[in-house]
């Protein structure tokens, strides 16, 4: 079992510095990669990173939404959007997010999708190998 960042995230980081097995990394490029993203092969679901999210955007593999009610003003940050979001992350450091949308309270969105690319971004995508060019945003 593996937990899941959701679309929801917006890449804060504190999740990262928790995980005891560092199998969590920010995507990259942002416009292809827009999430933090966890191993899936390396997880050993411990759930330490899920209270260190601000957003409420990780959840254990079996347990991502299919049916989530938007409580209105989060974002949500999907390839293909073309909102902004803009804030700072768990360090201070500003997060600048163009693939963003706020959400209307109300909302009900299916997160099931995004549990698919946790894998495809260490077996086919970037992987470990952004750990070369993390600039901490």
């Amino acid at each position: 079992m593996t937990h899941i960042i959701t679309s929801l995230c917006v890449r804060d980081r504190g999740c990262i510095e928790v995980c005891p097995v560092e199998c969590m990394l920010p995507g990259f490029p942002l416009e292809e990669w827009p999430w933090i993203y966890i191993d899936p092969d390396t997880c050993i679901d411990c759930g330490a990173c899920v209270p260190e999210c601000p957003y409420m955007a990780i959840f254990p593999e079996d347990e991502v939404p299919s049916a989530y009610t938007a409580k209105g003003g989060e974002y949500i940050s999907q390839v293909g959007l073309t909102g902004h979001f803009e804030g700072t992350n768990h360090h201070g450091n500003p997060i600048s997010i163009d693939t963003a949308r706020q959400l209307e309270a109300g909302e009900v969105l299916d997160f099931t999708p995004d549990i698919q690319p946790h894998y495809d971004f260490f077996k086919d995508g970037p992987g470990y190998g952004v750990k070369d060019v993390d600039d901490g945003r």
